[in-house]
């Protein structure tokens, strides 16, 4: 499940150039009894099963004692939420290691002592905490020195700056009638550079109020703003 995805695009690229490394260790291989139980019942009753804790506590020792000491990272629906900022915090460590979480949840003496953090990528249940992992692993694989092509592509991107991304275009020029903004095309940088800051300004208030209250406009950046406004009122 995991191993195929992260073997393929950036990610899989950068494992090849030896730029990160990736290793997945199956759970049930640090199991104690012969029919490697993972999980177990909750006590005090309920539903579903709950991940047990020798298991999991082997195998973060067995791994912390293979190299520099690691952050332990559990992927959990009650985890602070997964963001760019946490993204760049995260690929300034050597090394991680990263717990999916199953079932029910996992142990809370796990959680208690022997995680650092737990982690969400959205507000929302999914079967297991892989897919979770696989999303840290390529946002914060991509800030890493060589991983993409273009140095400078992730620090233009949508949420580096808490805005989302202005919009992009490529030929052609015109489609079914549809242009490209004449401003990109003018070769003015500076001119392109405010029209591209005005519309990331505007597309963040419009679709992610959230984040656009977290920001400290500038006056130049209240100009821009008010002039991406009434050029989408105007409809050029």
């Amino acid at each position: 499940m995991v191993e195929v995805p992260l073997a393929e695009s950036i990610v899989g690229k950068a494992r090849k150039r030896g730029l990160i490394a990736v290793r997945v260790h199956n759970i049930r291989d640090y199991a104690v009894d012969k029919h490697q139980m993972t999980d177990d019942r909750p006590f005090g009753g309920g539903e579903g099963m709950v991940m047990k804790p020798e298991p999991i506590v082997h195998a973060i020792e067995d791994i912390r004692s293979q190299g520099p000491a690691p952050r332990v990272i559990l992927l959990s629906p009650q985890g602070s939420l997964f963001t760019q900022k946490k993204a760049w915090e995260l690929s300034r460590l050597s090394r991680l290691i990263l717990l999916c979480g199953r079932y029910e949840g996992v142990d809370e003496r796990v959680v208690s002592h022997f995680v650092d953090e737990e982690i969400s990528i959205g507000d929302y249940v999914l079967t297991g905490g892989e897919l979770g992992a696989m999303v840290l692993v390529d946002a914060v694989a991509r800030l890493l020195p060589g991983v993409l092509g273009n140095e400078f592509s992730a620090l233009t991107e949508s949420f580096s700056q808490e805005l989302l991304e202005y919009p992009q275009y490529t030929r052609p020029q015109d489609f079914r009638g549809h242009r490209v903004p004449e401003i990109l095309l003018s070769g003015n940088h500076e001119m392109i550079r405010k029209w591209r800051r005005g519309q990331s300004l505007l597309r963040t208030r419009q679709r992610r109020p959230d984040l656009f209250e977290r920001l400290e406009l500038t006056a130049e950046d209240e100009e821009l703003l008010r002039c991406a406004f009434e050029e989408e009122s105007s409809g050029s």
